[in-house]
């Protein structure tokens, strides 16, 4: 494919919405008091909150029901679907995979990086990596947008109250998007979109509000799928495992479920209270622990079996990835790579390409570099810094940008890698987080720590050959890094010393901020390529230690330079801007949206949220 093709399909909905350390993360805002009182916010109950799983209905009662929700499920499934890039009721599909993820936050947390500005059929041009392009910024939203059009249906639908525990695992993902949603832009009309309102003005919710919200339905979720196990007949358990044989297998090897206790969806229920505690840590230190403790007794996800995922291989087709790999859109970040490459990670082994052409020392090299005067194929793993002005046209040969290293696209397709929604490795590292934190989280840092690292690959985990398994003992030793900067191949940008000074190695002489640092690192390494949560955890602690992003000239004024050898807050885009040209949508932004924000908010790429309050890590 010679150009790519980003169609702007039902996401356009959404765009309505809408240490002590050089760092300097840890200073303490004005408005964080580990003392302060937290009043919960007002949450509105409506239709699609209410799970009455005491209801007694019969085994006929439920077997007409779910045939007549046949074409509902059907369109709940496609929402699913969409939370990770699907179109149509299929499964994810590389340009509205892209249209999520690789346009966007892949390349804030400098996963990736976009090689070319050009996307002639697309009607756009991406400028760098923190461009306010209005043809893709409102991508990331897509899941959400998914979820409010073909999940809340099925919510608001009567029939599904005769079958209380598929509308409380359907509630439940809902909800994860709608997390996902409100930690990418911030407030939305929330109640009102799982409410089914359609029609304008619509009130947006603030993040506090939403959080709390969702951590009520995710507790109904949870009393009505432990209800079902000891009070519902054999039969009505058939009825309901052949409904998720059908239309939920989106769990791991869920043809050896048997769905008699539910115990996957219980998991990631309390998975997705357990990140919600954690992201809301610095702001309400109290409330998280709490939420996060009753998460851990109820059980959260820790092995990959109760893992959630979308699997591209059930539908016959491979990551998106993979394609968009193909078109030459997304190569590796140099800061990424530049990471692997000190800490000797075994994704270096064989999940990447080295240069796929020969690279030349340009005529515009910058002082401070030393790269050579030519560079030959295939002979170095190189990433391309992201912020630098792409080249023109995805072709190598006139875009040398587009043979720098990329994924491995035939690894790639031949692992069948899932595309998760909750990995077990995640929850892992959050645990870590919260026993680094003192919270009761039934284990010691360390334990779960490495947990996390054993669980991290990106491959199918009935993939027999995977090699991370080969690796990862070696790994776990890794006492500090290599200290390799990064070159330029091209002389573009100047040398840049890397900025990864921990090892991998758990050592509990280490200060409470490396620690904190080892597990968002790792954390972030295993997230890959999934970058919604790691850019959480970037505005939160500012951890990963990553390279500073360039071409802020191009973002809306909002984010700076800062330090030019590591990135700083002041370099780091806080939030993604609501995208509309509709006169309604920026009145209700006006209205309710601005408001949502904050007092004095603006609705810029450097706004915080609500979580990302400017607090101390400890």
């Amino acid at each position: 494919m010679k150009n790519s093709k980003i169609f702007v399909y039902a996401a356009l909905a959404l765009s309505a919405f809408g240490m002590q350390s050089c760092l300097d993360y840890d200073t303490p805002g004005d408005e964080f008091n580990a003392n302060q009182t937290i009043v919960p916010p007002v949450i509105s109950s409506g239709k699609a909150d209410v799970i009455d799983y005491e209801k007694v209905i019969s085994d006929e009662g439920v077997a007409e029901a779910i045939m007549a929700l046949d074409d509902n499920i059907r369109t709940a499934q496609t929402g699913v679907y969409g939370i990770r890039g699907g179109k149509d009721g299929g499964a994810p599909v590389a340009h509205a995979y892209q249209f999520c993820y690789s346009l966007g936050p892949d390349n804030y947390v400098q996963y990736f990086c976009v090689p070319h500005y050009d996307f002639p059929y697309s009607n756009f041009t991406l400028r760098s990596t923190y461009d306010m392009c209005k043809g893709s910024i409102g991508g990331p939203g897509s899941g959400f947008s998914s979820a409010k059009l073909y999940i809340a249906p099925l919510l608001n639908t009567e029939k599904i109250d005769s079958v209380p525990e598929l509308k409380a695992i359907f509630l439940t993902l809902f909800n994860y998007s709608a997390i996902e949603n409100a930690d990418l832009f911030g407030p939305m009309p929330y109640e009102e979109f799982k409410a089914l309102r359609d029609k304008s003005p619509f009130k947006y919710n603030d993040v506090r509000t939403i959080y709390y919200g969702v951590k009520k339905n995710l507790d109904d979720a949870v009393a009505c799928l432990k209800y079902y196990k000891d009070n519902r007949s054999e039969a009505y358990k058939q009825e309901l495992a052949n409904v998720m044989y059908s239309y939920l297998t989106i769990v791991n090897d869920p043809y050896s479920k048997t769905w008699e206790d539910m115990e996957p969806w219980i998991r990631f229920a309390n998975s997705l209270k357990l990140r919600m505690a954690i992201h809301m840590s610095g702001i309400e230190p109290e409330t998280a622990k709490t939420w996060a403790e009753e998460a851990v007794r109820d059980g959260v996800i820790t092995d990959v079996d109760n893992e959630v995922a979308i699997y591209p291989a059930f539908s016959g087709k491979d990551h998106p990835l993979v394609e968009i790999t193909g078109w030459s859109d997304a190569v590796m970040g140099a800061s990424f790579l530049n990471l692997l490459e000190n800490l000797d990670h075994p994704y270096m082994k064989y999940l990447f390409t080295k240069n796929s052409v020969g690279l030349a020392k340009s005529p515009q090299a910058v002082e401070g570099s030393s790269c050579p005067a030519t560079t030959p194929a295939n002979s170095v793993y190189v990433g391309m810094r992201d912020g630098v002005a792409p080249g023109e046209g995805q072709a190598a040969a006139n875009n040398p940008y587009c043979g720098y290293s990329m994924l491995d696209k035939a690894y790639l397709a031949q692992t069948q890698a899932p595309l998760f929604l909750m990995k077990c490795s995640e929850v892992y590292f959050l645990l870590a987080e919260g026993a680094l934190r003192g919270w009761n989280m039934g284990g010691t840092a360390k334990q779960f720590y490495e947990q996390g690292i054993r669980y991290a690959s990106l491959e199918s985990r009935s993939f027999t050959g995977n090699k991370y398994n080969q690796l990862v003992d070696e790994y776990l030793n890794v006492e500090a890094p290599k200290h390799i900067p990064y070159v330029d191949p091209q002389g573009l940008t100047p040398d840049m010393p890397s900025v990864t000074k921990i090892g991998v190695k758990w050592n509990e002489s280490d200060s409470k901020e490396i620690k904190l640092e080892k597990i968002i690192t790792q954390k972030y390494i295993a997230s890959f390529p999934y970058s919604y949560e790691s850019w959480v955890d970037l505005r939160r602690v500012g951890y990963p230690k990553l390279f500073p992003i360039l071409g802020v000239a191009d973002s809306d004024g909002t984010i700076g330079a800062g330090d030019p050898w590591v990135q700083t807050k002041e370099n780091i885009m806080r939030r993604i801007p609501w995208a509309s040209d509709d006169p309604q949508t920026k009145e209700d932004i006006a209205n309710t949206g601005l408001p949502a924000l904050g007092k004095g908010a603006t609705d810029t790429q450097g706004q915080h949220l609500w979580w990302d309050n400017g607090a101390s890590n400890f």
